[in-house]
């Protein structure tokens, strides 16, 4: 290779770096190495002093007239380097908070729901109502066929074994969605044959049913409507309603004085809440103690409302049509006298009719007192509850007046003194009542039978 005076390794695809061999090949006058993809620093050699013959090396540098110099190459390449680095290491650090505030999310996310979930075993009522309500809030608003599907195939098509109720409107079903929330499925009964209902008044109703907010009352989810069927969602109370537990011994036991106050008094700010926050006023028409439903605390809520003003004006609760026999017209007073029924089904352990039906003349209740009408299952009550006991009767009594101007607005009195809206109505009435356990009730309840048609 010593005699080698000239080569050209033109146009061969080389790569690389020029091999520093050449140096030692004495004879070698000229050398083209051009347009190949060879890199780095040129030979000091003679045979290499031609630009010409290193054209199409974009890679190539050294000390030859028309390529760049090594040193302006090196430092070249460093100056790249370096802006890459500053463009890269920006970005990667980005791309990493990124990835470690999305695990550090999902895990926060993960922990609270685990959380969630051991509270409610144990006890979180109202925290619990309000995540079941924004959940489905959220998948009605997200998809609502989706969620149409999802209960239609939780109940297997309204399967009756599914059914946990029943009532003059509709029956109601218990369903678990696929996220693991339990709610309330209320289907309307079928339209009868000639019986329209305004799809416009049904859309108004359910727009009402949406905007109510309180805590004793059942929160309404959602709703579907087409030709087959229409039905409500409402959130799932654990306990059921109040009829079936006052029904069963043991858990009618359960239901101790307390519990039972403070569920008549939930109900009555419900009701007040309907009569005076409302824009425009509801009067639920349905009163009963079928449509109390109550949470894993006992605390009550008012469910079954409005769905009357979508139906004939057909109802499961005997006071509420004998109100209708009075005057014809349904109006909030028509909910105060169901009020007064329920309040005495609660602390009297039964329905009022099955109470007034043991009671033949006024002769056998003559000395019939109300600590002798309270539910005999449980203990008596403590002097603290006593007094709260006689008031509840004095009002229920009042709001059961045959004449509704004679009841008062849910208002004034009872709210100054019981933080509920109930007002005793005639001064006359109430003060034939003194406040203590011992007062003869008989009168009252005959009285209360006669104008109500009741006693036969």
């Amino acid at each position: 290779m010593q005699s080698l005076e000239r080569l050209n390794l033109s146009h061969n695809i080389l790569s690389g770096l020029i091999p520093a061999t050449f140096d030692g090949m004495r004879g070698l006058s000229y050398i083209d190495v051009s347009y190949n993809h060879l890199q780095g620093p040129i030979p000091n050699s003679k045979a290499f002093q031609d630009a010409h013959s290193f054209e199409g090396n974009e890679g190539l540098c050294g000390n030859v007239a028309g390529l760049e110099s090594w040193n302006r190459h090196v430092s070249k390449e460093k100056n790249k380097r370096k802006l890459v680095f500053a463009i890269v290491f920006p970005i990667l650090g980005a791309v990493l908070l990124a990835v470690l505030a999305i695990v550090f999310i999902k895990t926060r996310r993960k922990y609270s729901s685990k959380k969630k979930k051991k509270t409610r075993r144990k006890k979180k009522p109202e925290t619990e109502k309000s995540d079941i309500h924004d959940e489905i809030f959220s998948i009605s608003i997200f998809d609502g066929k989706k969620l149409y599907w999802e209960i239609i195939r939780a109940i297997n098509g309204f399967d009756s074994i599914f059914c946990i109720g029943k009532g003059g409107s509709g029956s109601v079903y218990k369903a678990t969605l696929p996220s693991g929330s339990i709610v309330a499925v209320k289907k309307l009964h079928q339209k009868l044959d000639g019986e329209e209902t305004s799809q416009k008044e049904f859309h108004n109703e359910i727009s009402a049913l949406i905007n109510i907010r309180h805590r004793n009352i059942v929160k309404f989810c959602n709703f579907c409507s087409n030709s087959q069927h229409s039905f409500l969602v409402y959130e799932y109370l654990e306990k059921g309603s109040l009829a079936s537990i006052l029904s069963k011994e043991d858990e009618a036991k359960e239901l101790d004085w307390s519990r039972r106050v403070r569920i008549v008094k939930g109900v009555a700010h419900a009701l007040s809440y309907l009569h005076h926050d409302c824009v425009p006023p509801i009067v639920h028409r349905d009163i009963s103690s079928s449509n109390i439903l109550l949470d894993y605390d006992y605390e009550p809520c008012v469910s079954d409302f409005g769905t009357a003003k979508l139906l004939n004006p057909d109802s499961s609760n005997w006071s509420c049509l004998a109100e209708l026999a009075y005057t014809r017209k349904v109006t909030e007073k028509c909910d105060v006298y169901s009020f007064g029924v329920l309040a005495l089904e609660v602390i009297m352990g039964k329905r009022l009719g099955d109470l007034i039906s043991s009671i033949s003349s006024p002769s056998n209740c003559e000395n019939k007192l109300l600590k002798d009408v309270l539910d005999q299952r449980l203990s008596p009550p403590t002097p603290e509850v006593e007094d709260e006991l006689t008031t509840i009767a004095r009002v229920a009594i009042a709001c059961r007046h045959s004449q509704p101007q004679s009841r008062g607005k849910q208002c004034t009195w009872f709210l100054s003194r019981y933080h509920f809206k109930l007002q005793l109505p005639l001064e006359d009435q109430t003060s034939r009542l003194n406040n203590s356990l011992g007062f003869k009730l008989h009168l009252t309840l005959f009285e209360l039978a006669r104008k109500s048609d009741l006693l036969v």
